[in-house]
């Protein structure tokens, strides 16, 4: 039994090391860390209407100058961290963009 609680809590332990991939997509052309990047919103509002697709993820995060994306599907719940090289990217059931945010 002891064993039994000993091997959970180093499983739990590990699992907090572990990273788990976000719903971000970065681009790999993307200047290094040290360089900063902000997103621009307003310069990727015309893609509201658009499907969401990769190819539309790839091109708002490049035309905002984000570093990440995260998309919002639908009746979906964001953590309310606010980062300035992101671009949220939310999309409704019939995968149509929605809206185009920073943070």
């Amino acid at each position: 039994m002891k064993h039994m609680v000993s091997a959970s809590l180093v499983a739990a332990a590990l699992a907090g090391c572990a990273t788990m991939g976000d719903s971000a997509a970065t681009d790999p052309a993307t200047p290094a860390a040290g360089t900063p990047m902000v997103c621009n919103a307003a310069a990727v509002q015309n893609h509201i209407g658009h499907d969401a697709t990769q190819a539309m993820g790839t091109a708002i995060l490049k035309d905002s100058g984000a570093r990440t994306l995260r998309w919002g599907p639908p009746e979906s719940a964001w953590t309310m961290d606010y980062r300035e090289d992101r671009v949220n990217v939310r999309y409704d059931s019939a995968m149509k963009i929605t809206a185009v945010t920073c943070g």
